[in-house]
């Protein structure tokens, strides 16, 4: 049986080992969100994309907005990070 280096087009896979460093990097950030004080993160979603972590969601206040920006700088290995939350109850329901 010949064994020949696994190679996708001629180069190593990466992949995999980047996206479990993006899964590692968004659990990080849920949990520190998850155990903070001063903020409920039921409704916040984290994602990473490329070299930032975003912050998407709603929150009851502007200043849950702002803590979840700073809990999330707080982890180590985020460096950038976008906040898209919305205030809850800024979302208007429209039935037609």
């Amino acid at each position: 049986m010949v064994f020949k280096e696994q190679t996708f087009h001629g180069q190593q896979p990466e992949a995999e080992a980047e996206y479990a460093n993006r899964a590692t990097l968004e659990c990080a950030v849920a949990n520190a969100l998850a155990v903070a004080g001063g903020i409920d993160a039921s409704d916040v979603e984290v994602t990473a994309e490329d070299d930032e972590i975003v912050l998407s969601g709603n929150v009851g206040t502007v200043d849950e907005i702002e803590r979840a920006t700073v809990i999330a700088r707080t982890v180590e290995g985020v460096h950038t990070v976008r906040n898209r939350i919305l205030l809850a109850n800024s979302m208007v329901n429209v039935r037609h």
